[in-house]
């Protein structure tokens, strides 16, 4: 059943219709779950836009000399959410969290995956990352502190920036790090840092098309 939604929610999208309208019709027609229902909001797109992404993803060995913006809460929910096994790669080639989480929540293991950005910021030879976070979340000043605070950012250039509205930032980069289509749309680049970051550390994202096969 969550198959046949997926194809008829991607005939929709690829004929022009509105994302939000294509799903609502999609999933009130096979009673999907709430679950089911968030799964293809997060993962399923246009052939149109699944391309543009496409030419957009920088490989790790193309971020040399750059200057990457990295939207800071987006990146640590993806990180959470693969430690967790909660994470799937879609089909633009993202990897998204499915946490339901609309913020970031500062908690014991925000330490560690700082811990493991540094690392992996270490190893991409870049200009300079500058971190955006966003100012009204609560506690986004310790999480703030932690990143410039992790020990191997020391290595690299770096700035750690708390803003009102990080997407705004973002948008007048060349290259960002973040999952967030309405950053990507406006970006001639895109990094998936936390995909790169899982990689090193082991952990895997689910796939789509596993989990549409298996329904």
């Amino acid at each position: 059943m969550l198959l046949d939604a997926y194809r008829d929610l991607k005939y929709l999208l690829n004929r022009g219709y509105r994302k939000r309208y294509a799903l609502e019709f999609v999933a009130n027609h096979y009673r999907l779950t709430k679950g089911e229902r968030y799964l293809l909001a997060r993962c399923a797109f246009s052939d149109e836009w699944i391309y543009d992404v496409r030419r957009k993803l920088l490989r790790p060995e193309e971020l040399g000399g750059r200057v990457l913006g990295i939207d800071g809460f987006n990146v640590l929910i993806t990180l959470e959410s693969l430690l967790e096994g909660r994470a799937i790669l879609c089909e633009d080639g993202l990897v998204r969290d499915l946490k339901y989480q609309g913020r970031y929540r500062l908690n014991e293991g925000t330490g560690r995956l700082l811990h493991d950005l540094a690392r992996a910021l270490g190893g991409l030879g870049l200009k300079k990352a500058v971190f955006f976070y966003g100012s009204a979340v609560p506690r986004s000043g310790e999480v703030k502190r932690l990143t410039e605070e992790a020990p191997l950012l020391e290595g690299v250039n770096s700035e750690v920036r708390l803003v009102r509205s990080p997407d705004f930032e973002l948008k007048a980069f060349e290259t960002v790090a973040t999952a967030d289509i309405g950053i990507i749309s406006k970006v001639p680049h895109v990094f998936d840092l936390a995909a790169y970051v899982g990689r090193l550390a082991g952990w895997e994202a689910g796939d789509l098309f596993e989990i549409l096969g298996k329904t």
